[in-house]
């Protein structure tokens, strides 16, 4: 009898399940910019940058003009505050940027546009480039399937980020103890694949996670190899 009970009780419980989001976002045909923001929840310089980044929320170009994706390094989490979004592979790809500039040293916050070293204080994020960089369209299907088709001469490979917006964090350690702080556009998944005759298809669910209320999609093509940026695109998922 109780067995039985237990199984009716399961049988009205509503069950947890993804957002079934979807999504289709595509470039023009001139060059969208791709703004990297590298930063960490322990380093205590960072929040006015993430502040500014989660301002372009509003911007009239955001998606159409420039995609902006913030990574959370993962340096900073050996001194007091291990950030939850941090991944190493970001803290890989930062010094990459370093070394490909002639450097060996990182820090935060950093900004990179176009796969080139960008100072905030160099003013607003640029209009959409009058170069002829092709369209990079994406359609992304609930369960999380991203179909991404862009057609450009040479050996391609398309990056596809899941973003969290709406973030809060209590930091209770480290340099920001005792702040709240807000994010956008932060770096949940990446994820690459060959472009193969136009077409390169990227599997990238959104996890069912209450304290992340809305998600994006930033995607972007790159020669084989290297970072800097071909075209981009992206948009709201919800």
């Amino acid at each position: 009898m109780r067995m039985y009970r237990l199984l009716c009780l399961l049988a009205v419980l509503p069950a947890v399940t993804c957002p079934a989001v979807t999504g289709k976002f595509s470039s023009g045909e001139t060059r969208t910019h791709l703004l990297e923001l590298y930063s960490s929840e322990g380093c205590s310089s960072c929040p006015p940058a993430e502040q500014w980044l989660g301002g372009l929320r509003d911007a009239p170009g955001l998606w159409r003009d420039f995609v902006p994706v913030a990574f959370h390094v993962s340096y900073w989490d050996n001194l007091g505050w291990p950030d939850r979004f941090a991944r190493k592979e970001y803290t890989a790809r930062q010094y990459a940027y370093s070394s490909l500039w002639g450097g060996d040293t990182v820090y935060t916050p950093g900004f990179v546009l176009d796969g080139a070293e960008w100072r905030k204080s160099a003013g607003a994020i640029p209009a959409a480039s009058a170069e002829n960089a092709g369209v990079l369209s994406v359609e992304y299907a609930a369960g999380g399937t991203c179909r991404i088709k862009f057609v450009a001469a040479g050996d391609c490979e398309i990056y596809a980020a899941l973003l969290g917006g709406g973030i809060v964090s209590r930091v209770r350690a480290g340099e920001n103890e005792g702040r709240t702080l807000q994010h956008e556009f932060v770096v949940l998944t990446l994820k690459q694949a060959r472009l193969r005759s136009g077409v390169a298809e990227i599997e990238l669910p959104v996890p069912a996670a209450a304290e992340i209320p809305r998600h994006a999609l930033a995607v972007w093509a790159v020669r084989r190899g290297e970072l800097a940026p071909l075209q981009a695109t992206g948009g709201w998922l919800d």
